[in-house]
């Protein structure tokens, strides 16, 4: 396996300090929290007796977003997940919340691409820090677990009237165009 694509390997000592055997120095749950909105993979592990400690230290680092205000789930999508360990939902809401974000992160990267392919806005002053503003929000709604998620931040159209919407690709192209051709005009 490439290195690139190995898990990090941290090790619990039994004084609770998590070591980082490729750094070889301690880190903390805030320091696991940014390799892995880095896109590395991490596996927490105990010293002494090698059981895997990863799903219990991701789940405290969502506990310690969400009791800072940084609310991500839904109450109601937390009552789900309680309710589906107490029934048959058990067997297969693993794979539908992988499938999930699965397609969640799909979409961004479709999305991401198809920015960088919209040539005629690279040229537009500032479009570049537009571009990047939008990739660090796609990224803290997706990978970051930052706190600025939640029910409306998945709903973007919401906040326009739905008579002030583009309804399909046309619109869109149009708009675009009475923007550039603006654009054009300001800068002569």
């Amino acid at each position: 396996m490439d290195e690139a694509q190995k898990p990090l390997l941290i090790k619990r000592y039994a004084s609770r300090r998590l070591y980082n055997t490729e750094t070889s120095d301690y880190v903390t749950l805030e320091d696991i929290a940014s390799f892995i909105r880095e896109g590395r993979e991490v596996q927490i592990v105990d010293l002494k007796s090698g059981d895997d400690l990863t799903r219990q230290y991701l789940l405290q680092i969502i506990a310690d977003h969400e009791s800072r205000g940084e609310n991500m789930l839904p109450v109601s999508v937390l009552n789900d997940i309680v309710r589906s360990y107490t029934n048959q939902a058990t067997q297969m809401m693993p794979e539908f919340l992988q499938a999930s974000f699965d397609m969640l992160r799909e979409g961004q990267e479709k999305m991401m691409k198809n920015m960088g392919t919209i040539s005629p806005m690279a040229k537009v002053p500032g479009f570049e820090a537009l571009q990047a503003q939008q990739e660090a929000f796609l990224k803290a709604m997706t990978g970051g677990f930052g706190g600025a998620g939640g029910a409306s931040a998945a709903k973007p159209e919401a906040a326009a009237p739905k008579d002030e919407r583009p309804d399909d690709l046309t619109d869109i192209k149009a708009e675009l165009a009475a923007l550039q051709a603006k654009l054009s005009k300001m800068g002569k």
